[in-house]
């Protein structure tokens, strides 16, 4: 039991490493901008983790982990801002390596102002729920600045490979939030969000994912625009 989110992490991570140093591949070239551009996105996600977690927002079984905190969270929770952006960019970086996926292009503006709206809703209607609103407001900034400043054409792009991701999305959240487990590695405080549920996972969490892993991809990018 004590190695459950560690193993959680390893076998999501494993499959894409090794992949990596295939020669078709070759993504272990780019091992350090990857951890580059992930620690940039990790760090307001961490500091954000551990204010939630000290507010009580959400907490961790123990049991579940190894046993050693920093700052208030596992060990294993910090790996997590390392291991899901890793097999996310992978395979995000495989896609587009291989497929052009033109169809996506006319997507953004649609999937941005849906967003807006959406959110923006949920936003003003549930304002009183921390991690719902904080989500939101998150997601649109991130939206906002991907499609009117940085005005990058690969949101539709991003938003496909994303939903594409959601088989591996249920089954790391839904083991941490419940699903397989006797009880939940993370808790979270019924007042704190919507309350629904996909499974046993807030709905809140694929918001959080979506605009985290659009976040990774922006700066992985950014990071690797000059390499061939």
């Amino acid at each position: 039991m004590p190695y459950t989110y560690i193993l959680i992490n390893f076998f999501t991570v494993i499959i894409c490493f090794l992949a990596s140093f295939d020669g078709r591949i070759q993504f272990n070239r780019l091992f350090g901008k990857f951890l580059l551009s992930s620690t940039i996105v990790a760090i307001p996600f961490i500091a954000w983790d551990i204010w939630f977690t000290a507010k009580g927002v959400w907490w961790f079984d123990l049991k579940y982990t190894l046993g050693f905190k920093i700052a208030g969270l596992p060990i294993e929770e910090w790996l997590f801002f390392y291991c899901i952006p890793f097999a996310c960019v992978f395979t995000y970086y495989c896609l587009e390596k291989y497929f052009t996926l033109r169809w996506t292009d006319g997507l953004n503006n649609l999937i941005v102002f849906t967003s807006f709206i959406v959110l923006g809703v949920v936003g003003l209607l549930y304002n009183e729920r921390i991690y719902t609103l904080l989500t939101v407001m998150v997601t649109i900034v991130t939206l906002g600045y991907l499609h009117f400043i940085a005005q990058k054409e690969w949101i539709g792009k991003a938003s496909f490979v994303y939903l594409v991701l959601m088989p591996g999305f249920f089954a790391v959240n839904g083991i941490l939030t419940g699903s397989l487990i006797p009880s939940p590695v993370v808790n979270y405080n019924p007042g704190d969000f919507l309350g629904i549920r996909m499974g046993t996972i807030p709905l809140e969490d694929a918001v959080y994912g979506y605009s985290q892993f659009l976040l990774n991809i922006y700066f992985f990018k950014k990071i690797t625009e000059n390499e061939k």
